[in-house]
């Protein structure tokens, strides 16, 4: 997600003597003793942080003092609270591999999982990215989670019962199959392959965010006004309408995670630039600094640069674990009360918006300068 390029090219070194002189603005550091592992940590005010640390000016912390025992700090200044945190993550996975989730505090967001490698496929929330199926999410919290899952199912016939089923006519069956909420796989009254069809439709329904299923209720209810049948046509109106009630339960940011891309778009240290986090396919792929004007002087659109960046955007091969924590900051910054910046999706990266783009760079810049 932060390749070594990016460390190099926005790290900077001070010892404790020079601490005044640092700049007051966020930043993450690293305070390497003569031996043993280092202090890390992430602060909206790297030069008071370190001065209460280290006791130069004022009463030093009461909890932690580095006076005497720190030779030389490593620092890194950040535009945003994005970066901060993905920059705190990226140290501290670094230097403590066995302890970097506690030193975040990184917490797993939700998601709806579809099992696909059940013979008969059902839903259930999780907080892990594991097995085969398909991922709805992030969710702004479990509870937004699970009304969407409940709500999903009610709109198909796909079972809820966690049990691995051995379809068998003597099973006793549930409320829902008596409902006819349920095909009822558990008691053999479809085949397999019968189910199959019904979890294929759901399957697609989160693929496309809802738009399959509207699709096929908006060109039944077409149908019907056309044939004169203004009772079934308004049937199927109310279902277009509860059908899009629930598509709406999701957030911008919830949708299939392997068909997660987007762009965010933040505030950089540097005042003559913004800086850029592309993600595809629900992980960190690139980021970089996008400068107002382009090197050696010359003019050259925006429009036409941002293109020539997404143009070198490679998607990132990361491991399930380390995909799921990708998405777990993405979702704290996206859903926290002090985001700063803006979040722009798109289907993929050759479906970029790129006018919307330009002028989130451009609202984000002015906001910075003010």
């Amino acid at each position: 997600m932060i390749g070594e390029e990016y460390f190099e090219a926005h790290r900077r070194e001070c010892s404790p003597a020079d601490i005044a002189a640092l700049p007051n603005i966020p930043g993450v550091f690293l305070a390497w003793a003569d031996e043993g592992a280092p202090y890390l940590a992430r602060t909206g005010l790297l030069r008071r942080r370190l001065l209460r640390l280290f006791g130069t000016q004022g009463k030093p912390s009461r909890l932690l003092n580095l006076t005497g025992v720190v030779k030389r700090i490593e620092y890194w200044l950040c535009g945003s609270r994005l970066e901060t945190g993905i920059l705190h993550y990226a140290l501290a996975r670094r230097h403590f591999p066995e302890q970097y989730l506690k030193i975040t505090k990184l917490r797993m967001p939700a998601y709806v999982k579809l099992t696909l490698g059940n013979p008969f496929p059902r839903t259930l929330v999780t907080n892990r990215i594991a097995g085969k199926g398909l991922y709805v999410g992030p969710f702004r919290s479990r509870a937004s989670a699970e009304l969407f899952n409940a709500q999903t199912l009610d709109l198909f016939q796909v079972r809820r019962c966690e049990e691995n089923l051995d379809p068998n006519p003597d099973h006793p069956g549930c409320m829902y199959g008596e409902m006819n909420m349920c095909l009822r796989p558990c008691q053999a009254v479809v085949t397999t392959e019968e189910y199959s069809s019904e979890a294929v439709r759901l399957q697609h329904f989160f693929e496309t965010g809802g738009a399959s299923m509207l699709t096929a209720v908006a060109a039944a209810r077409e149908r019907s006004s056309e044939l004169l049948d203004f009772e079934e046509a308004a049937r199927q109106h109310k279902r277009y309408e509860r059908v899009e009630g629930v598509a709406r339960l999701r957030d911008e940011l919830v949708c299939d995670i392997d068909r997660l891309c987007g762009l965010a778009i933040t505030p950089a240290a540097s005042t003559d630039a913004v800086a850029l986090w592309f993600v595809s396919g629900g992980r960190w792929a690139l980021a970089v600094d996008f400068p107002f004007a382009a090197s050696g002087g010359e003019i050259v659109p925006l429009d036409r640069r941002l293109r020539e960046m997404v143009a070198r955007v490679a998607e990132s091969k990361v491991a399930g674990a380390e995909r799921q924590e990708h998405l777990a900051l993405l979702a704290r910054w996206y859903y926290s009360s002090w985001r700063d910046g803006e979040w722009l999706a798109f289907g993929g990266f050759d479906r970029l918006p790129y006018r919307r783009a330009v002028n989130a760079i451009a609202r984000i810049s002015r906001a910075a300068a003010r």
